[in-house]
């Protein structure tokens, strides 16, 4: 195999990874968004909050929905990331937290106050703390998998 072959071969998870990288920390934020939204909800009874709620799931799930894929290809481009558990692991989770949250929105298109208490508060705990615990083994990820860039000559 000659160099030039080289870079084209390895070139779908140089480019997707740092998509992904870009992509992750929106539904995370939006997820903790919506928890914070259901938390006011539940002090104030004021219907804006749930609706905040709403739309912060939604957009998690826009942009969580482009990130997993994006995870997936990266996840079978490369082999890096499926050397270690670290890999695996993120990948659950972040699944996880994404499947959580699509029954959260199910649960928060319901009116008022059964939207959030108990269920959609509950849902929306257990799908923030799943999207930290993925964002949290990104800290533990070879380099190797993010991304190694070489000079071309």
């Amino acid at each position: 195999m000659t160099d030039i072959a080289r870079p084209l071969e390895r070139g779908v998870p140089r480019a997707i990874a740092p998509i992904y990288l870009l992509l992750f920390p929106i539904p995370v934020v939006c997820f903790l968004g919506a928890f914070l939204t259901d938390v006011a909800y539940a002090k104030t009874t004021f219907l804006m909050w749930l609706h905040f709620s709403e739309w912060l799931i939604a957009a998690g799930l826009a942009f969580g929905a482009l990130a997993a894929l994006a995870l997936l290809v990266e996840f079978f481009a490369s082999r890096a990331i499926r050397s270690g558990s670290v890999g695996w692991t993120h990948l659950v989770l972040f699944y996880a937290a994404l499947i959580v949250e699509l029954f959260n929105a199910f649960f928060h298109t319901i009116d008022g106050w059964t939207a959030v208490a108990p269920v959609g508060m509950t849902l929306s705990v257990i799908g923030a703390l799943l999207a930290l615990a993925a964002a949290g083994t990104l800290f533990r990820t070879p380099v190797a998998w993010l991304v190694r860039r070489e000079a071309l000559s």
